[in-house]
């Protein structure tokens, strides 16, 4: 029986060089790298390091990555500066349309290719779009899928009731969610991985698990679950210059400030996906 490819283009008999590669599941980033084209100034921008360490572990140069959630183009500018072909989804017209100019405005020393649709992901006809253009580039399923959904209704995005961070319930956002991890699932390869970056949220006074919930969502569509990593969480622009009233306030509640998110690792399974009732 042929061996499977590697999955990765790291030496593993040079295991000692590759410092910058994270293999334990607590990351403390620290600060949001900010190099190249990548920029800070977008309430729902992921950390680079995030994508940098999927790529680095779950594909190979030259491969593809799918971002449905792609905001700003976190993923997409880091694809060009590692060597990844990517396509990325933003719901907003022009958030996309800022996020094209940073894309383009970042180096390509790979010559990769980079393609930004303006779209709603929870929407097949938006997938077939991206299938559309994967097939124009000669792939015929992606090597990694990240997801960086709104953490529900922590920060309002947009005006669009299609956005996630306007559903009106946890129960839609899951549902929309689901949709999403549909869509896109069948766009990955078998035994390919899945990146999920989630952080949870209170309400009412009490903490909802959002990470938990979207982990299951993933885990029913045909994905096991291979690490969970806890990434360190800085203060947010709404938050900014307010840790000590957020303090006295988690003194006051009796509950714990976020100081974490998830970034969670699948694996595909050659399993049959479920479809969702819309």
């Amino acid at each position: 029986m042929a061996s499977r490819e590697p999955i990765n283009d790291l030496d593993l008999t040079q295991w000692r060089e590759y410092d910058d590669i994270l293999t334990d599941s607590l990351w403390l980033l620290g600060k949001r790298d900010n190099h190249g084209a990548h920029k800070p100034d977008y309430w729902g921008n992921f950390a680079p390091q995030i994508p940098y360490q999927a790529m680095r572990r779950f594909t190979r140069r030259g491969e593809l990555v799918l971002d449905p959630f792609s905001g700003l183009g976190t993923t997409l500018i880091e694809a060009r500066r590692l060597g990844r072909h990517a396509i990325g989804v933003e719901l907003s017209p022009t958030v996309a349309e800022t996020a094209c100019e940073r894309i383009e405005a970042q180096e390509n020393p790979y010559t990769v290719r980079t393609a930004l649709l303006q779209g709603d992901s929870a929407c097949p006809q938006t997938a077939e779009r991206v299938r559309c253009q994967m097939n124009e580039w000669g792939f015929e399923q992606a090597q990694l899928l990240i997801l960086h959904p709104p953490y529900h209704d922590i920060i309002a995005f947009s005006d669009d009731p299609r956005d996630l961070s306007n559903a009106p319930t946890l129960e839609m956002f899951l549902k929309q969610f689901e949709q999403v991890v549909c869509n896109f699932a069948s766009l990955l390869g078998t035994d390919r991985f899945l990146t999920l970056v989630i952080g949870d949220k209170y309400a009412g006074g009490e903490w909802i698990p959002l990470g938990f919930h979207t982990m299951e969502v993933v885990r029913r569509h045909g994905f096991r679950l291979k690490s969970i990593c806890v990434k360190d969480f800085h203060e947010t622009r709404g938050k900014r210059g307010q840790r000590s009233l957020w303090r006295y306030r988690a003194l006051k509640g009796n509950f714990y400030l976020f100081g974490h998110e998830y970034v969670m690792f699948f694996e595909k399974m050659a399993t049959a996906f479920q479809s969702v009732t819309t």
